[in-house]
C-alpha cells in the first residue's frame, strides 16, 4: 500500500502536520468508518467519514463522526441550498477521483464545497480517509478546515 496519495499530496503541499495509519479494511463492513474506528482502536467521534452528496444537484463533500448521520435538510442550508441527497456510490467516485471506501476529503478531482460537522473540530485530532481504502490521515480537525476552505455547521440528524 502506497502511503502517498493525492491526500496526502495535498497535505504536505499546504504545510500540514499529519500521521500516515494504515490498517486492515474490510470490503464487507456494513460501516467503513466504524470498521475503521475499529480497526484503529479510536473513538468513532474522532474518526471522520467523508460523504459525497448534491445540494441542488451540485457535488458538495460532506466530513462527519463516522459514529453520525447527516441531516439532508441541514446539510442542504449549511451549503446554502434548497434540497439535498447523498450522491450515487459511483458518481462520487467519477468526481472525487477515489473509490468508495478511500474518498478522502483532500486532493479530489476537483474542488468542491466542503462542508465539516462543526463538532469535530472540539477534538485534539481526527482521523481523516487518506485516500485509498485502509489509509487514515490523523491531523488536527483546525488543520481539516483550513485546508479545505470547508465551512464549519451543524449537520447532524
Amino acid at each position: 500500500m502506497s502511503k502517498v496519495t493525492p491526500a496526502t499530496r495535498v497535505l504536505s503541499a499546504a504545510g500540514v502536520s499529519f500521521t500516515v495509519h494504515a490498517y486492515d479494511y474490510d470490503p464487507d463492513a456494513e460501516s467503513i468508518g466504524l470498521q475503521a474506528a475499529a480497526a484503529l482502536g479510536e473513538d468513532p467521534a474522532r474518526v471522520l467519514k467523508t460523504l459525497m452528496a448534491l445540494v441542488d444537484g451540485k457535488p458538495v463533500c460532506v466530513v462527519v463522526p463516522s459514529d453520525r448521520e447527516v441531516s439532508m435538510k441541514k446539510l442542504a442550508v449549511a451549503a446554502g441550498g434548497k434540497s439535498a441527497q447523498m450522491m450515487k456510490p459511483l458518481e462520487a467516485e467519477r468526481v472525487t477521483g477515489f473509490k468508495v471506501g478511500g474518498i478522502s476529503p483532500f486532493g479530489q478531482r476537483r474542488a468542491v464545497k466542503t462542508i465539516i460537522d462543526e463538532g469535530a473540530l472540539a477534538h485534539d485530532l481526527v482521523y481523516v480517509n487518506g485516500g485509498q481504502r485502509g489509509l487514515q490521515v490523523q491531523l488536527s480537525p483546525s488543520d481539516v478546515r483550513d485546508v479545505l476552505k470547508a465551512t464549519a455547521a451543524d449537520v447532524l440528524a
